[in-house]
């Protein structure tokens, strides 16, 4: 039996999804026979976890703090072992921006964008230039934040007038913006899992929202709003595609542990393009790497358990 502290909450705008997930992860934690300590990561983390002095922790934080590295140093500072990738990782992962340079640069594709901080907007005089970037990008525009997770703050600007406002809701989450070429065609999501014989990219997962076509946060944590199917419908020749890109970018970020890959797969022409890379995913009954694990056989208290022993064993080889 291992004593296990399961970060959740937190102060982020996905504070509740990550409760759902924690909750999730310290009754698979509990069947397996570990003790576990469940911490709503605040003001009192550091004191805490030094009063219960867990052996592990399970990191089921969700943006702000929980995934660009907040945490994970804290955790390193604190010598005490934790789930997922390094803070490495989660800094350049959780900044969609620097993400998407880097694999630009690694010649990975990724959708066409621009990047602008509200600075840059109100004293540089970014917004004339906003004809010339929607030219070169051309409608419809994704306006996102740089560093939000699940879909948060996401608008679709499918004309000229529509852009504004998204604008305004993307800086209501974040500082810094990103204007990003759509891609029509399917939403994918590829979760990578490392186990002794290295990471393993897990069966496709599409989400399909029933409604509405673009898959926002409301379409992805509401069930019922969005059909997912695993493993997705596509051939082999283009799963093996996705695989192999999904392992590329969980290598160039340096991820371990687990992460999830999000793809678009343009139609009709069949290219994959890299959107994001998730370093904390999803736990909650409509997440996809529960969904994928589950389609290679893998329960969620397995999942679970290969996570933490992958944590164990990285903690021991440094």
């Amino acid at each position: 039996m291992t004593r296990v502290a399961v970060l959740k909450g937190g102060r982020s705008l996905e504070r509740q999804v990550s409760r759902r997930s924690g909750a999730r992860v310290e009754d698979a934690l509990e069947r397996r026979g570990h003790e576990v300590v469940a911490i709503d990561a605040g003001a009192e983390l550091v004191e805490l976890l030094r009063e219960t002095a867990p052996e592990i922790c399970f990191v089921a934080l969700h943006g702000r703090d929980g995934e660009d590295g907040t945490v994970q140093e804290l955790l390193e500072i604190l010598a005490l072992p934790y789930t997922g990738s390094g803070v490495s990782a989660c800094v350049r992962c959780a900044d969609k921006v620097l993400a998407k340079y880097l694999m630009r640069d690694a010649g990975i594709p990724t959708p066409d964008f621009y990047a602008f901080s509200e600075t840059a907007f109100q004293e540089l005089g970014a917004g004339s230039a906003l004809p010339a970037i929607e030219e070169r990008l051309a409608y419809p525009i994704v306006v996102k934040p740089a560093s939000q997770g699940s879909a948060l703050g996401i608008k679709f600007a499918r004309t000229a007038s529509d852009v504004p406002s998204a604008l305004v809701a993307a800086f209501s989450y974040d500082s810094k913006v990103l204007l990003e070429r759509h891609v029509a065609g399917r939403d994918l999501a590829v979760s990578v899992l490392e186990g002794s014989d290295g990471p393993v990219a897990l069966p496709i997962v599409e989400a399909r929202p029933r409604e509405e076509d673009f898959y926002d946060f409301e379409a992805r944590y509401e069930i019922g709003r969005t059909a997912f199917i695993c493993p997705a419908e596509l051939s082999d020749e283009l799963t093996d595609r996705a695989h192999a890109l999904a392992l590329e970018v969980f290598a160039l970020f340096g991820c371990s542990g687990f992460a999830r890959i999000d793809l678009m797969l343009s139609e009709p022409d069949g290219d994959l393009f890299v959107l994001e890379i998730n370093t904390v995913p999803g736990l909650t009954e409509t997440s996809l790497l529960p969904q994928a694990a589950e389609a290679a056989g893998i329960s969620f208290d397995e999942l679970i358990a290969r996570i933490l022993d992958r944590a164990a064993i990285h903690a021991v080889a440094h």
